[in-house]
């Protein structure tokens, strides 16, 4: 009996020792593990603004000096240039004639004195006074006389007609300036001609103001200017300075982009009845061989449209020999045309 209640005693002990071990709030656990910091973003790299298309770089020269065999019309093409204009810079009143040793200026006579902003400005030039005779401290103001070039003659411009609007006035206008063209005519000189060649087809048309017809010179639609088998490549090698393009007399030739016809004639040795477009300040285009022209001087033509007819003039078959010029230089045109 007694051994009995020793044993509910211990038990009644036992429970209450794990009741107190049940209440008692377990010990903080600390987090020792080492973190990586958190990542930091990388500042915002700004996209950079579209850089615009600069103009191509024109590495012709300022000036060229004829040499034996040179025609205007030829230093023209081989300078990307309009002969007018060329004539026109260097005061050459017929392309036909120019001058071996004779230095052509291949930019506008302003061209150096454009601005930044495009505008042209021409230096003044004050006329020196005269003292006049026997007045003493008194100056008179008389026009400085032009000079004259080597092998030029001075004309002087003609008094104005001052008269109202009649045919008979304008009969009497185109008579004097017949006159005077006639007088001025260039004289006799020791000094080899070089070109004599016949004049173009198509009557001379002042130059016009050069535009592009978009806003970059370089890029071009081409076309291709007929059709027919390649029978000829460019080299640069052998001096082949275009394609030849073969086919039947009197067939199309069209232009092969939009320009304005700067020459159409027979002027340049080798190519026969020629036309030559200036399609902006950067390209030129050629058709040689032609039976018929069938434009003008100062025309401006669309791609695609008629300018003349096939043909064999100073050729040995019925082709077209077609060039691109960039700059003046001639390039291949395969490399800017579409695949035939």
């Amino acid at each position: 009996m007694l051994f009995r209640s020793v044993r509910i005693t211990a038990s009644i002990f036992v429970a209450i020792a794990f009741a107190g071990c049940a209440t008692r709030q377990p010990a903080p656990v600390e987090d020792r593990t080492v973190h990586p910091p958190p990542p930091v973003a990388a500042p915002a790299v700004p996209t950079p603004a579209p850089v615009a298309p600069t103009a191509p770089t024109d590495t012709r020269p300022q000036t060229y000096t004829v040499k034996a065999g040179d025609t205007l019309h030829k230093i023209a093409l081989d300078s990307g240039l309009d002969y007018r204009e060329l004539a026109q810079w260097n005061n050459i009143e017929n392309p036909n004639v120019i001058r071996v040793g004779q230095v052509l200026r291949l930019t506008p006579p302003d061209s150096s004195a454009q601005t930044a902003a495009g505008v042209t400005t021409t230096p003044l030039r004050a006329t020196p006074p005269i003292v006049v005779e026997g007045k003493p401290g008194t100056l008179e103001a008389k026009p400085t006389p032009p000079i004259a070039r080597s092998g030029e003659n001075v004309k002087t411009s003609p008094k104005a007609l001052k008269e109202p609007y009649s045919e008979r006035a304008m009969r009497e206008i185109a008579a004097a300036s017949a006159a005077s063209a006639t007088s001025s005519a260039p004289a006799a000189s020791d000094t080899p001609i070089v070109a004599a060649t016949p004049r173009s087809d198509a009557k001379s048309e002042p130059p016009r103001a050069q535009t592009s017809d978009n806003g970059d010179d370089d890029r071009l639609d081409w076309g291709w200017p007929a059709k027919g088998k390649v029978v000829g490549v460019f080299s640069e090698s052998a001096n082949l300075k275009g394609i030849d393009i073969a086919g039947a007399a009197g067939e199309p030739v069209v232009a092969s982009a939009p320009g304005r016809v700067v020459y159409a004639g027979t002027g340049l040795r080798g190519y026969g009845k020629l036309i030559i477009i200036k399609h902006n300040n950067v390209y030129l285009s050629a058709y040689a061989h032609n039976r018929e022209i069938v434009v003008k001087e100062g025309q401006q033509v669309a791609k695609g449209q008629k300018i003349a007819e096939m043909g064999n003039t100073d050729a040995d078959q019925v082709k077209l020999h077609f060039e691109i010029r960039r700059l003046g230089k001639p390039i291949d045109p395969v490399r800017y045309l579409p695949p035939a």
